[in-house]
């Protein structure tokens, strides 16, 4: 197994839901690096958008991908190796989130919609691009966007996301082992993005709701925005930072360059988050630390 990816200049680096967000931010870093970059996405008038403001930093295509579709996310497969011939690094970024709810209070069609986005989507994207990774045989990298909420501590009132990000984040692990007991020179990353407030799409994720996965009562709370929780800590005399994206994006190509399975802010700090958490399971108590969310909780 070949070393770590460090030198992106001409690599190809897909990324999926990168019309906007950390996704769009990712695509900036990239092609600032040298890299043929392909943004993927649902929202094609966005992700037009995006492409003509990210084309001075770089060579930066848009392709549609739904990657609740494995169909779709095959045809984005084709599509990228018929115009570039490799991808080297691909990161599954897409992701959505319910409405915040007590568990007996979800709906199935929440759990459909963001199971099929978060989970599905990143199995969808390494059944058809990684094969073709490992058939071509230079060194690459996967990155899977995951979250602190599941990865490390659930937030209960997000019980549907939170559920999928630990999915995701298993499926990432595992997606590790075998790629390293193969020998691929394929290095796996989960990224946990931290530091703050992230002011992403993902908090209007209901935009791109397909009507056959609509809730099937309507939400009895207001939608909670990167606003609305400022102002809601002000009210307590607190100030909640708010994460620069760019800042994340450069902490994903640092941690590809050096080859970091776990990328984010604070490692340290997850890894004691995970030990009390343990410590409370090892006492057969409920591990989740509702005191670290904060306002969120």
């Amino acid at each position: 197994m070949s070393g770590p990816l460090t030198d992106f200049a001409g690599r190809v680096a897909v990324v999926t839901g990168g019309a906007s967000g950390i996704g769009r931010a990712l695509g900036a870093e990239f092609a600032r690096a040298g890299a043929r970059v392909v943004l993927a996405d649902v929202e094609r008038d966005r992700l037009a958008g995006t492409v003509r403001e990210l084309a001075p930093a770089g060579e930066v295509t848009g392709l549609f991908a739904d990657v609740t579709a494995p169909a779709s996310v095959g045809e984005l497969a084709e599509e990228v190796y018929r115009r570039f011939g490799a991808v080297h690094v691909l990161v599954n970024n897409a992701g959505v989130g319910a409405p915040a709810a007590k568990v007996w209070e979800t709906t199935p069609n929440d759990w459909r919609w963001v199971h099929s986005v978060n989970v599905l989507g990143v199995a969808h994207g390494v059944q058809a691009f990684v094969p073709r990774m490992l058939a071509g045989g230079e060194p690459g990298h996967v990155v899977v966007t995951s979250s602190h909420d599941g990865a490390v501590n659930p937030l209960a009132s997000a019980s549907v996301y939170a559920a999928s990000k630990a999915a995701v984040s298993t499926l990432t692990e595992c997606l590790a082992v075998q790629l390293r007991e193969c020998g691929a020179p394929i290095g796996v990353s989960l990224f946990l993005p931290a530091g703050g407030l992230l002011d992403t799409g993902l908090w209007t994720a209901e935009r791109n709701r397909p009507a056959e996965l609509a809730r099937e009562r309507p939400r009895d709370t207001p939608a909670i925005t990167v606003a609305t929780l400022v102002e809601a800590a002000a009210a307590q005399g607190r100030e909640l930072p708010v994460q620069p994206l760019d800042e994340l994006a450069a902490s994903v190509l640092e941690g590809i360059r050096a080859g970091a399975y776990c990328i984010t802010a604070d490692p340290a700090g997850a890894a004691e988050m995970l030990r009390r958490r343990a410590d409370r399971l090892g006492r057969a108590e409920v591990p989740t630390l509702v005191e670290a969310h904060g306002i969120l909780s």
